[in-house]
């Protein structure tokens, strides 16, 4: 298992409701010193991250988050307010009802909208596969191709459930060439990591992963890990 490449995949992330600065900080630290993927924070504190981080690790930050219903024209603002800000990275919420009443053009065309605004920075596309059925997450991988974002995603972490190696499966079955996979949620274990990337993931949103390396370097028993996102 090669941790480094594990580390170089992993989204470093805190999305917690109650998140302060000196919190983000030391993700961004954290973010840093393991040479992390990026570090994935709340908006309201992009601008912040951005210059303390001076390109030192890439900024992504949630937009429709957690919930996805908010209006297309809201989601844009909010993309070009966090890119404006200095968000490397932007992970977007879909509409899950349109989803759910197969209102397939509305979700592309929201998707496309989000990517425009993206102003050419990564956007991945989180579908929130705790909710929905195989056939919806297969008909997504499509969709989210069709739009042009850069990665589908599995989850929120603040839903019923977070990946799962079937998810994940179900994305590697089913994205055209070119989509990339972002595993996220209750990804608690090294070899979760590895199992995720093993299927096809090419980034793992966790907060835990770098929690676990961080002990193994002290020396301490991370044997009971815990599933926060």
């Amino acid at each position: 298992m090669d941790i480094k490449k594990i580390l170089s995949y992993v989204d470093h992330t805190l999305l917690a409701q109650g998140a302060t600065w000196d919190e983000i900080k030391a993700i961004l630290d954290d973010g840093i010193k393991y040479s992390c993927a990026s570090c994935c924070i709340p908006a309201s504190y992009v601008k912040q991250a951005a210059e303390y981080a001076n390109g030192r690790v890439a900024i992504c930050t949630v937009i429709g988050f957690p919930n996805g219903y908010s209006t297309t024209a809201t989601k844009c603002f909010e993309t070009e307010d966090a890119v404006n800000n200095g968000a490397d990275e932007i992970d977007m919420v879909i509409n899950i009802g349109w989803l759910k009443d197969k209102k397939y053009d509305l979700l592309e065309d929201e998707i496309r909208a989000i990517k425009a605004s993206c102003k050419g920075k990564i956007l991945k596309v989180i579908i929130e596969t705790c909710l929905l059925t195989d056939d919806e997450k297969a008909k997504m991988c499509q969709i989210v191709a069709k739009a042009g974002a850069d990665f589908i995603k599995t989850s929120t972490g603040f839903s019923t459930a977070g990946a799962t190696k079937h998810d994940v499966q179900i994305f590697a079955d089913n994205v055209p060439a070119g989509l990339k996979i972002k595993a996220a949620g209750g990804i608690s274990s090294l070899e979760d990591a590895q199992d995720f990337i093993n299927i096809g993931a090419t980034r793992l949103g966790t907060s835990r992963i770098v929690k676990i390396v961080k002990s193994m370097e002290k020396g301490e028993d991370n044997g009971k890990q815990d599933s926060s996102y």
